[in-house]
C-alpha cells in the first residue's frame, strides 16, 4: 500500500525507464509461460572466474584481517597491480598512491563521478547511443545532456567538429567508450589525439571507459586514453574485470588518470560506502597477474562466438561486419521494425533475449545488442529458433 504524500525526488522522475528491468520482467513472463529463454541480453559474461583468482579469493578469507573494513582507497597491492598492469599493456606510468582508485565495479564509479563533479545545470556532453550509467548518472545529479549522435556512416565515432561553439565552451565533462558498448565500434590512435587536442582547447574533463578492451580481435591493440600526451591533466579512464574475467557478479573495477578528479571522487566515496571487500581486491589483483595466454583464450573464445553468429544472421539476410572488439554484436532491427517491437517480437516468437538499441540513447534506434555470451550450440538453437519463426533481416 502506498501513501500519497512520500514522493520520490525529481532526479529519479528524470530518469527513462531501465531497459534491463523491464527485460527481467518479461523474461520471468516468458518463465512461467514454461519458453527457454535463450539470454543475449545483458554483457552478463557465461562461466567462471579464472581458477587461480576462485582459490585467491578463497585463501583470503581464512586471513582474519580480510574480514574488517578495507582502506578507503583500496590495499595497496591492487592498486600496484593496478598500475602496473596499465605499464604492461599501454605504456602508461601512474602513480598507486593517487592515480588508481579500486572501484565496486566501473558502473559504480562512473555514477559517484557525476555526483562527485556536476552541479544540476552543468552541460554534459554523452554520445548516443552509449553505455547507459554515461547517461544516467549525469542525469541523476542534475546534468543538461547534450547528446552526439553517432551514425553507421561515420563508424559510430564522435565527430567533436559537429559540437557547436556555444555547447562546448559550456560543456564541463565528455563521457566517451571505445571499444564501444554497444556499437563494437573501435576508434583509431589519431582519433584520441584529436579529442584530447579539443577537450584540452575547451577545458572539458575527459571520462573514458575501457572495459572491453582486452576482448579484441584479429590483432587489434585498443588505445588507452591515458597513453595520449596531456591526457591525464584532463581526464580518467575506467575498467571493469567484470568482462574479460567473468568477475561481473563481484563488483570490482578500478579508474585511474588524474589524482585530482580522482581524489574528488574518492572523496565522495568515503561518505557513501567503505569500499570493496579485501577478498574481492585481492581476487582482482590475482586477474590481473595472470599471463597473457589466459586473455588469448578469452579472445578466441569470442572471436569464435562472433564468426559463428556472423555466419549464421549472414544466411538470413543480416551482412554483420566483424566487430574489432567487445563481445557484442550491432545489428540492424529487421526492416520496417523499431527496436523495442523487434526485441519483443523476437522474445514472444522464439525466447531469445535482445536488447533494443534505444535503450542506449535515440541514437540506437533501428538497431539490436547481441550479446555473445552463450557457447556456439546454443548459439546455433537460437539461429535455428530465428529461422522457424521467419525473423530474417528483409
Amino acid at each position: 500500500m502506498s501513501v500519497n504524500w512520500i514522493r520520490r525526488a525529481d532526479r529519479l522522475q528524470a530518469l527513462p525507464p531501465y531497459v534491463f528491468a523491464r527485460l527481467d520482467e518479461l523474461k520471468a513472463r516468458a518463465r512461467e509461460q514454461g519458453l527457454d529463454l535463450i539470454d543475449l541480453g545483458m554483457g552478463n559474461p557465461d562461466g567462471c572466474a579464472p581458477q587461480p583468482v576462485i582459490e585467491a579469493a578463497i585463501a583470503a578469507l581464512a586471513e582474519p584481517q580480510t574480514h574488517g573494513y578495507p582502506p578507503f582507497e583500496g590495499t595497496a597491492s591492487f592498486r600496484q597491480a593496478i598500475t602496473s598492469w596499465y605499464q604492461r599493456c599501454y605504456g602508461v606510468d601512474l602513480n598507486p598512491n593517487n592515480e588508481a582508485l579500486p572501484l565496486i565495479g566501473s558502473k559504480e564509479g562512473l555514477g559517484h563521478l557525476a555526483l562527485a563533479y556536476i552541479n544540476p545545470g552543468d552541460v554534459i556532453l554523452v554520445p548516443s547511443p552509449s553505455y547507459p550509467a554515461h547517461f544516467r548518472g549525469p542525469l541523476i545529479a542534475g546534468a543538461q545532456l547534450y547528446p552526439i549522435l553517432l551514425s553507421a556512416e561515420q563508424d559510430w565515432l564522435i565527430d567533436v567538429r559537429s559540437i557547436p561553439d556555444n555547447i562546448a565552451q559550456q560543456a564541463k565533462i565528455l563521457y566517451f567508450n571505445y571499444p564501444n558498448n554497444p556499437t563494437t565500434a573501435t576508434a583509431p590512435r589519431a582519433f584520441f589525439e584529436e579529442i584530447v587536442d579539443w577537450a584540452r582547447h575547451y577545458e572539458i574533463m575527459l571520462v573514458h571507459d575501457l572495459c572491453y578492451a582486452e576482448l579484441a580481435f584479429d590483432g587489434y591493440q585498443p588505445t588507452s586514453l591515458l597513453e595520449i600526451p596531456g591526457a591525464k591533466e584532463i581526464g580518467v579512464e575506467f575498467h571493469t574485470l567484470s568482462k574479460t574475467y567473468n568477475m561481473a557478479g563481484w563488483r570490482v573495477g578500478f579508474v585511474v588518470g588524474n589524482a585530482d578528479i580522482i581524489y574528488g571522487l574518492r572523496t565522495l566515496k568515503t561518505n557513501l560506502d567503505y569500499g570493496i571487500f579485501s577478498a574481492v581486491q585481492t581476487a582482482a589483483q590475482t586477474a590481473l597477474q595472470l599471463p597473457d595466454i589466459y586473455i588469448k583464450q578469452v579472445q578466441e573464445r569470442y572471436q569464435k562466438r562472433r564468426d559463428f553468429l556472423i555466419e549464421g544472421l549472414g544466411k538470413l539476410g543480416w551482412k554483420i561486419p566483424p566487430s574489432k572488439a567487445t563481445m557484442y554484436l550491432w545489428v540492424p532491427c529487421r526492416v520496417g521494425t523499431n527496436s523495442t517491437d523487434f526485441a519483443l517480437d523476437v522474445l514472444e516468437k522464439t525466447g531469445i533475449v535482445f536488447t533494443p538499441g534505444n535503450a542506449f540513447g535515440e541514437g540506437g534506434e533501428g538497431y539490436v545488442r547481441i550479446s555473445l555470451i552463450a557457447e556456439c550450440d546454443r548459439l546455433g538453437e537460437a539461429l535455428h529458433r530465428l529461422q522457424q519463426a521467419g525473423i530474417c533481416y528483409e
